[in-house]
């Protein structure tokens, strides 16, 4: 299949990054951008291994309730001198060979094409990271556990805006969702 010319590359996992393309311009913003910048940075290793390693990238992003938007103009607009979430991008570095996606509401899969693209790359594996681990990753994990895609939530590449929050999430991952949530060094992408 292409896409824009470009063939898509086949791969069995893939790495979420969940709403990490943000302006924080919300409430409790600053908050979460605080739990959000350490997270960019582990998010960032873990990335390395997966590219290295065959893995697809996805960003799955909020669209900042702005419709008329895509999602370079909103990495632009995050980028900007004085916005909160310019050095959590600095951290991520989105490249050209990762895919994008916005999606309206809280979770990943709804009213977005995230599922026939997951499909169309081969992905049976999801690695699901960024914020927030009681929300937006939360509804996209049980998403992503209703079409049976093997779940890998790291505790290290989650976040919220709260401790009890981020326990709470990764609770449920392992009892309801099944989901793997050691953390990001001990992930094996080649199995």
């Amino acid at each position: 299949m292409k896409t824009s010319g470009r063939k898509l590359r086949l791969a069995k996992a893939a790495l979420l990054i969940i709403d990490m393309i943000s302006d924080f311009e919300f409430e409790d913003g600053a908050a979460v951008a605080r739990a959000a910048l350490p997270l960019a940075r582990t998010i960032a290793k873990i990335r390395a291994v997966a590219t290295a390693r065959g893995a697809a990238v996805l960003f799955v992003n909020d669209n900042l309730g702005d419709w008329h938007s895509d999602f370079r103009q909103m990495l632009s607009r995050c980028r900007a001198e004085g916005c909160i979430g310019a050095a959590i991008i600095e951290a991520l570095q989105p490249s050209a060979s990762d895919y994008f996606v916005l999606k309206p509401t809280h979770a990943g899969f709804y009213g977005t094409p995230l599922d026939h693209l997951l499909d169309k790359l081969g992905v049976e594996t999801l690695v699901i990271t960024g914020i927030s681990a009681h929300q937006c990753i939360l509804f996209t994990a049980n998403e992503a556990y209703l079409r049976q895609y093997k779940l890998v939530i790291p505790s290290d590449c989650v976040a919220a805006k709260t401790s009890r929050q981020k326990q709470f999430a990764l609770e449920y991952f392992k009892s309801v969702l099944h989901a793997d949530t050691r953390p990001s060094p001990r992930i094996d992408f080649r199995r």
